[in-house]
């Protein structure tokens, strides 16, 4: 029997910094968001099955917290915790039924100034309360499930990943702290993709160009907003934990992993220390991704565990991929959304509103006023190529400035009454795709189309036209020009 539905409570309206994923949970407990189950569950493929019925719920859906898993006496299991719009809305300091619009811009306001954040290192962290460093088995210590039934093995699907440029390691801005997808290929033996785009693929390459080892931390159960920022296209050079920092509007605690001078955060659950092999590639995958398809498998980097850090009554999170609506789609939706409209609006101040939440932006929806006619494909085409589009964005759709594009059926009478197809649709062949979406052929080549459903605006409108007429008797003039001229040049 699921516990924890039906609370009643006043609205949480005072905003919160979040230090670890339990303070949150504790949050969404208190607003009804959390729903402890201790019902005995398998691994598989109760886990992901539950997550999957959470996914499926309105826009409520709570977070879960399994706690009696047949095989795994002791651990605990937290799923779909950034997976609902009211746990947004909760994490952002909103009322519970804050729309996606309203979220849209708070998100856009804590985005001010994301280089404010101050960070505070702190001893006897947390996640250093058990220290494994021999006969290391991930087997035994976390309870290990596939995310999907034909996944080629166990995955972190929601895990923080850090690593240093090594050209310029104590610059703490080019410490990368991204989600990637993880498998467990062994007891102490991981496979990782990175992605050529991805922060960590710089400084993967840069440590293979020498043939060196470089270290990685693979920190699981963290505070939500280094997960969010790490699930965020941030620019190179800028911080994740300063950002979430500023967001918090608190210092953000870290501390020194034990192998190397990597940071991480001191709150979290487990910190899995390793080094990546160089120059070395080995199958991983396949994986059910979040266009809902499964990416195959490939030769990816592997990622030799050295140690392994964690709290005496560790919570392993969990994030579940599938067909939308998941938790990934809402995790990163609106973080996706704000940072193109950031980078659009400081060139095209007309721009409202941007609509990045369908798969990490493979469709993205612009509302813009039209500046003259055309701007429209101006604005599309400047979508494509900001660094984050250049690779996701697949579909691009622009609508007036009055269109909510969270609005599908807004959306969806602007494509019906707006798009003349011979002028405002337009495919561009051979661009740069994301491998993992399913319609890129080969792998990482796609198309771009785009659709301007925005009311035509002059010139477009000028549609009869009146050619200029010569002036009454400029013919006779001329005969007199020449007359004139025959007399000036004589001797021509």
């Amino acid at each position: 029997m699921m516990r924890g539905f039906g609370i009643s409570i006043r609205p949480r309206t005072v905003f919160m910094a979040f230090q670890s994923l339990r303070s949150f949970l504790e949050a969404l407990g208190k607003n009804g968001q959390l729903v402890t189950l201790h019902d005995i569950v398998y691994p598989e493929p109760d886990v992901r099955t539950y997550l999957k019925a959470a996914a499926d719920l309105d826009n409520d859906s709570p977070a879960i917290v399994f706690d009696n898993i047949m095989g795994y006496k002791g651990f605990r299991i937290a799923g779909n915790v950034h997976g609902s719009w009211v746990n947004h809305a909760i994490l952002l300091g909103m009322d519970r039924n804050a729309n996606i619009r309203q979220q849209f811009f708070q998100v856009d306001r804590l985005w001010q100034d994301l280089s404010s954040g101050e960070l505070k290192w702190v001893d006897n962290a947390p996640c250093q309360e058990i220290v494994v460093e021999k006969n290391i088995n991930l087997y035994e210590l976390m309870p290990l499930f596939r995310i999907n039934q034909n996944d080629g093995g166990y995955y972190f699907s929601k895990a923080c990943v850090i690593s240093r440029d090594s050209e310029d390691p104590e610059n703490l801005d080019k410490e990368n702290v991204g989600i990637y997808r993880v498998m467990v290929q062994g007891p102490d033996t991981l496979g990782m993709q990175p992605l050529p785009y991805h922060d960590f693929a710089r400084h993967l390459r840069r440590c293979e160009e020498k043939n060196e080892s470089f270290p990685v931390a693979i920190c699981i159960g963290n505070p939500p907003w280094l997960t969010t920022m790490a699930a965020t296209p941030l620019p190179y050079g800028q911080s994740e934990y300063i950002a979430a920092a500023a967001i918090m509007g608190e210092p953000i605690e870290l501390t020194k992993a034990i192998g190397s001078n990597l940071n991480i955060p001191a709150h979290c659950e487990y910190v899995i220390e390793g080094e990546v092999i160089p120059r070395q590639r080995f199958c991983e995958g396949p994986f059910g991704e979040f266009p809902g398809s499964y990416s195959g498998a490939r030769n990816q980097i592997r990622i030799k565990v050295n140690r392994v850090t964690h709290r005496r009554d560790p919570i392993y999170e969990t994030l579940f991929i599938g067909k939308p609506w998941t938790e990934h789609d809402t995790l990163i939706g609106l973080w996706t959304s704000v940072p193109l409209y950031k980078q659009l609006k400081a060139e095209f101040p007309e721009v409202k509103c941007v609509n990045a939440m369908y798969q990490h932006g493979l469709t993205i929806i612009v509302a813009s006023d039209m500046r003259l006619g055309g701007f429209g494909k101006t604005l599309a085409f400047r979508v494509a190529s900001t660094p984050h589009g250049m690779s996701y964005a697949k579909n691009i759709i622009i609508v007036d400035g009055d269109v909510d594009p969270f609005n599908l059926e807004k959306v969806m009478w602007a494509l019906s009454t707006r798009i003349r197809a011979e002028k405002d649709v337009v495919v561009i062949p051979n661009t740069p795709g994301v491998p993992l979406d399913p319609c890129t052929d080969p792998p990482g080549v796609g198309s771009k189309l785009i659709i301007d459903a925005t009311t035509p605006v002059a010139p477009d409108r000028m549609r009869e036209i009146t050619m200029i007429a010569d002036p009454p008797g400029s013919a006779k003039a001329a005969e007199r020009l020449r007359e004139i001229l025959k007399e000036v040049r004589p001797q021509f």
